[in-house]
């Protein structure tokens, strides 16, 4: 048989698609409703602030004309008008600052809690592995992806709303002013209607078209650092997680190189990053610097005219860079919007994938699955496509009643794990069907149980609510598996995975079968980390406390027991397929 491929299709993932999933994801949040009084309190804010400005712009005419004249009455009186503006401009300014930040917290709240809940969907989490790159470090997107994307929103978006106010209320002044403005030729004066405004627009027009040409490879340079730092960071907690490996084999210089070759990953995006960001400052920087001179030089013809006086220069020197200002937020923001997009498109990406997945086609035959009325367990002509080959079973036609207790062997690398999963509804490579009870749900043990953090007693409930069970009840259950040690430890908190051993963490989770007491059961290699007595031991729990429940168990060699009365053999037949994801 042929190697075959396995495709998860992905479903592209434009800006246009991006934008809707947000939107809906927005409409749809309980926080919705705070954020849309945030942002109506920010613009009353915001327009309040700008009509403060224009205040404090027309004061310019009567204080510098009173500097003109040398009338310190006239000073003094603006002094104490100025003294009122800028009180006002600094409460409005205070009030903008906590709207800007509590809207930062509102956003993050809702856009994290959205991803939870798509990414722990039942399944979607395991799924999401076979996605590509896009599955790749979720925890990266989830905590500093959507952090950064927060906050930059915020920022962009009521800078970019302020300054649109700006050059609304402001233009106004320039095209006022600029009939002040005089040009002479051959003798005859005139003037420009709108002349500062069009100096304005082209000031700022010609900054912007610069930042773009010169900026416009941050966008992707910001979108690889990210993926590198991420990289990065998983390496870092992946040998945190598995020192005490690491240090019984040595290997620590292996890891430090592994490491390294991240790290100089990291910093190379780094470097080409910080190129780009000084081909920008080149033109940002110079940009700004002109800005100081620039209104001055375009109305100095008004003022050497004699149409202007000095008030009414420095008025048309404010407005003008206020309009530039607001015109060259792009200019100022290019290197932040560039980043803005590629964070941006890694939340897009990640969360329109999470919705879609339960819909993702795969490419290649799919095992089937049915829910029976009977009370049975079927496996109907199963091929399960594993690591290590097409994988089948003995027994064409399967069936598996209440109360049975089967041992599937398989040797090692025979893909037991990928026909538990398959079972599970984790694996669908394969053919043919599997047919499961539908009045009570099976338990699946992997065979490495996962521990949560927190409280032992909330690490043997897992994952039933902590109050369904007493503690007399838990303390009996750890008990009954061996575990007396831990029945006084059940408020203690520990990262258990590394606190237990691998004999003491399948214990555990034969003790949270005797808490939930389930009717049918899946154990996925879970006993081979006991030896032969204890194994013995443990499975009289199904004799007493679980008496009647099925028991489908898979391992690599038969066990001699006598626990189990039927025995299935899988076999390998080829060599498997991989699975590949499509864009």
């Amino acid at each position: 048989m042929t190697k075959q491929t396995h495709e998860i299709l992905v479903p592209p993932r434009n800006m246009r698609t991006i934008f809707v999933s947000l939107h809906r994801a927005f409409m749809a949040s309980p926080e919705r409703r705070v954020l849309l009084a945030l942002i109506g309190a920010v613009a009353v804010v915001v327009a309040a602030t700008t009509y403060g400005q224009l205040e404090l712009n027309a004061w310019n005419k009567p204080f510098y004309d009173a500097l003109a004249r040398r009338d310190l009455q006239a000073f003094l009186d603006q002094i104490v008008v100025f003294a009122g503006i800028a009180f006002g401009l600094l409460c409005l300014n205070v009030a903008q600052t906590w709207l800007n930040q509590m809207m930062k917290l509102k956003l993050r709240q809702g856009l994290v809690r959205d991803l939870l809940d798509q990414w722990l969907a039942p399944k979607r989490a395991f799924w999401l592995g076979g996605a590509g790159e896009v599955g790749v470090n979720p925890d990266q997107r989830i905590h500093e992806d959507a952090r950064h994307l927060t906050e930059l929103s915020t920022d962009l978006g009521i800078g970019l709303f302020q300054s649109s106010l700006l050059l609304i209320s402001f233009i106004g002044v320039l095209w006022v002013i600029s009939d002040r403005v005089m040009f002479m030729y051959e003798g005859k004066a005139f003037s420009i209607p709108g002349y500062m405004v069009w100096c304005a627009l082209l000031y700022a027009a010609t900054g912007s078209w610069l930042s773009w040409r010169v900026g416009r490879p941050l966008i992707r340079l910001n979108a690889e650092r990210y993926q590198r730092e991420s990289d990065l960071r998983f390496s870092l907690v992946r040998v945190n997680q598995h020192a005490d490996g690491i240090a019984l084999y040595g290997g620590e210089a292996d890891e430090k190189q592994h490491l390294m070759r991240n790290l100089d990953a990291v910093l190379a995006a780094m470097r080409r990053l910080v190129t780009g960001v000084t081909r920008l400052t080149w033109v940002t920087a110079g940009y700004g610097w002109l800005a100081i001179v620039a209104p001055i030089f375009a109305a100095a013809p008004g003022y050497f005219g004699g149409r202007m006086s000095l008030g009414e220069l420095m008025v048309a020197a404010g407005a003008f860079t206020q309009v530039q200002q607001a015109l060259r937020w792009f200019v100022d923001n290019f290197n932040t919007i560039a980043d803005w997009l590629a964070t941006l498109r890694r939340i897009g990406a990640f969360r329109s994938t999470l919705v879609n997945i339960d819909k993702l086609g795969i490419e290649g035959s799919q095992i089937a699955r049915a829910e029976r009325q009977d009370e049975k367990i079927t496996l109907e002509n199963l091929r399960v496509e594993a690591s290590s080959g097409d994988e089948t079973l003995d027994e064409a036609h399967v069936e598996i009643g209440p109360g049975e207790r089967v041992l599937i062997v398989g040797e090692s690398g025979a893909g037991l794990t990928s026909l538990f999963r398959a079972i599970a509804g984790l694996w669908p490579c394969g053919s043919g069907q599997i047919g499961l009870p539908r009045s009570e749900p099976v338990t699946f043990m992997a065979k490495h149980p996962y521990m949560p953090l927190g409280e032992l007693r909330e690490a043997l409930s897992y994952p039933s609510d902590v109050n369904a069970y007493q503690d007399k009840e838990r303390a009996a259950a750890c008990e009954r598996v061996g575990l007396s040690h831990l029945s006084s430890q059940l408020d203690r908190q520990a990262n258990w995975d590394n606190e237990l051993g691998d004999d003491e963490l399948q214990r555990v989770g034969f003790a949270r079968l005797l808490l939930h007491k389930p009717r049918w059961v899946c154990i996925d290699q879970a006993l081979d980390a006991l030896a032969e007595t204890d194994r013995r031991e443990i499975l009289t729990i199904f004799d007493k406390e679980l008496e009647g429940a099925t028991v489908i168990s898979l391992d690599r060699h038969d066990l001699g027991l006598a626990f189990y009365k039927r025995h299935l053999r899988m076999s390998s037949n080829a060599q498997a397929p991989s699975i590949e994801t499509v864009a």
